[in-house]
């Protein structure tokens, strides 16, 4: 959708340089989505328009990995009117359920800012199952994989889908290999 990577342009979230992303991979741009939902007016209309590809997937709840999917779960949550929890970091780079509670075969969506291989998203996933719920769908403003993520076992929905080069530590092209990487996204 040009309209959101356009707002991204607009507010700076779309960076250029070289990236070391979470998942060990490197890459030319990064999606420094709290600088697009850093305005709540903006942040309302980006998740506004992710609920809506999301509303037909019946759930009582939104939850979404912490950090950078703690507002737009929230802001999906609210256009849905639906309850919003969160997966947080365990202090060893995983996700746990800390605050919240599951109920067996509570109806779950998934949202997230930012995808490349799924991780994160695997992973609330997973925290869902192993309590009990069920996700019925899974999205994200944007979807950076250029179409190789792996199955969620429920549809996948995003706003922006765009295949953007990564690397390999040990593979970087040489305008890369002459930079040193930044860690712009959450620890």
């Amino acid at each position: 959708m040009s309209e959101v990577l356009d707002l991204f342009r607009q507010t700076g979230a779309l960076l250029h340089g070289h990236f070391i992303l979470r998942s060990g991979l490197h890459s030319r741009e990064f999606f420094q989505c709290a600088l697009l939902l850093q305005d709540a007016t903006i942040a309302a209309k980006v998740c506004g328009l992710l609920a809506a590809k999301l509303e037909t997937y019946e759930a009582s709840t939104v939850i979404s990995p912490a950090v950078g999917g703690i507002i737009v779960g929230q802001e999906v949550a609210r256009h849905l009117r639906k309850r919003h929890i969160f997966a947080e970091k365990d202090g060893s780079g995983g996700l746990v359920m800390r605050r919240f509670s599951i109920t067996p075969g509570e109806k779950f969506v998934v949202a997230e800012d930012v995808v490349t291989r799924g991780g994160r998203l695997q992973e609330t996933i997973q925290i869902v199952r192993d309590l009990g719920g069920i996700v019925v769908a899974a999205g994200s403003i944007v979807d950076r994989s250029g179409g190789t993520l792996p199955d969620f076992g429920c549809p996948f929905v995003s706003l922006v889908q765009m295949d953007v080069e990564t690397f390999a530590a040990d593979n970087l092209p040489p305008d890369l290999a002459a930079t040193e990487g930044i860690k712009p996204g959450s620890k």
